[in-house]
């Protein structure tokens, strides 16, 4: 018996546009390709999109989660609550910024950081919450946001899954005193790489967008423009974490279609929900009630002593069938450094332990067709032994 599709179906390719491509090539003729007006008008769309006050575009979620901290005027020595289940930049941000992550495990049923955890970790070294809203799902934020008032803490979002995410009528990212965005490959808004942040604080907004330039003074990439030379001062050290006005480009369409694109995720969501009902897998929660899943990522568990099969056999099954997979993720108490640096053990945050060592995620992207949907679907069931009928 052959693989399920002779070509393999990536993992997260993003849906591009002629007007994606159009917008580049202008771009390129135009010889501005670093920060300019592109990047300025990409800013104000996401800002109009989100109803958020300020946003400032920056080259990576990464960045965006280091200069929100800096911003927030987090010291050494200053502790950031987080979740265990995300990737490792999430932490590696904090450490960076000369802040003490500290790990709060998940909920086990939406994946996403428990406030009742989070408020068992509190210390008076507590200075921040750094909630993820995993996959799309939103976070707890009505609990989050009371702890970070009766605490006196700054709020940080994660949004990295959650462009089109909402909770009780507002958009993540807009709750805390800043939301972190990325505009990676595999997002729901691309730009190859690119992030953004969202605040309602003009100050925070005006040192982010200097920081992320050198440290230098407002304006700085106006120094070459038609206005005549700009002399610039820099005012602290920066660093280099600016967005390009190629990257723009192709955000600003990327942006244009969001809600297009949304809708086709969730069409292939509910294929997927209704194509493994009767698999032995754990398949995704609905949404809470009054809230919006941006349909980042569709992951399934695959728990050995009901599959029959472990985790990473499946993956391996998966690839072999030419479907491309993803694991989000091995708890950050899995990996080496943390362990040595902080002395985590994955059992200690015992929901995020199990999830990570059993969580696949599925190809979920706008661009798959119906034939690939049927694919996926076909080697789901493959790999699991179950296939006497197609999808």
């Amino acid at each position: 018996m052959g693989r399920t599709r002779e070509d393999l179906l990536i993992f997260g390719s993003p849906l591009i546009g002629q007007e994606e491509i159009d917008e580049v090539t202008a771009c390129l003729k135009s010889g501005w390709l670093g920060t300019g007006p592109k990047v300025a008008r990409f800013e104000e769309d996401f800002k109009a999109y989100k109803k958020a006050k300020y946003a400032v575009a920056v080259n990576s979620c990464t960045a965006a989660l280091h200069l929100s901290i800096l911003a927030a005027g987090l010291k050494p020595g200053d502790e950031v609550i987080t979740t265990p289940l995300t990737f490792c930049a999430t932490v590696n941000a904090i450490i960076h910024a000369g802040a003490t992550p500290v790990l709060a495990d998940v909920d086990p049923v939406t994946m996403n950081i428990d406030p009742e955890q989070v408020e068992e970790k509190i210390t008076p070294r507590t200075r921040a919450i750094l909630p993820v809203h995993f996959a799309g799902r939103p976070c707890d934020m009505d609990a989050l946001c009371a702890l970070a008032d009766q605490y006196d803490l700054a709020l940080i979002e994660d949004c990295a899954h959650a462009i089109e995410t909402e909770y009780h009528g507002r958009k993540a990212g807009t709750f805390g005193d800043f939301g972190c965005f990325s505009f990676y490959v595999t997002k729901n808004v691309v730009t190859g790489e690119g992030g953004m942040i969202l605040t309602r604080h003009e100050e925070g907004a005006a040192r982010i967008k200097r920081l992320a330039l050198h440290g230098m003074s407002k304006d700085a990439w106006k120094r070459f423009g038609d206005e005549g030379h700009k002399h610039y001062f820099v005012m602290e050290c920066g660093f280099k974490y600016n967005m390009m006005d190629i990257q723009a480009a192709i955000g600003l369409h990327q942006l244009q279609r969001v809600e297009k694109c949304w809708v086709r995720r969730d069409e292939i969501w509910q294929q997927y929900q209704d194509a493994f009902a009767d698999l032995p897998l754990g398949l995704p929660e609905p949404a809470e009630v009054n809230t919006r899943h941006a349909r980042h990522l569709y992951t399934v568990l695959v728990d050995e002593t009901i599959t029959g099969i472990s985790r990473d056999t499946f993956l391996d099954a998966m690839t072999g069938e030419n479907i491309g997979v993803g694991v989000h993720y091995l708890s950050i108490p899995e990996h080496p450094y943390y362990q040595e640096r902080f002395d985590w053990s994955p059992e200690d945050y015992p929901h995020a332990m199990r999830i990570g060592r059993q969580t696949v995620s599925l190809p979920l992207s706008a661009k798959l067709e119906e034939g690939d949907v049927a694919d996926v679907v076909l080697a789901v069931k493959r790999s699991l032994g179950q296939d006497s009928k197609r999808f």
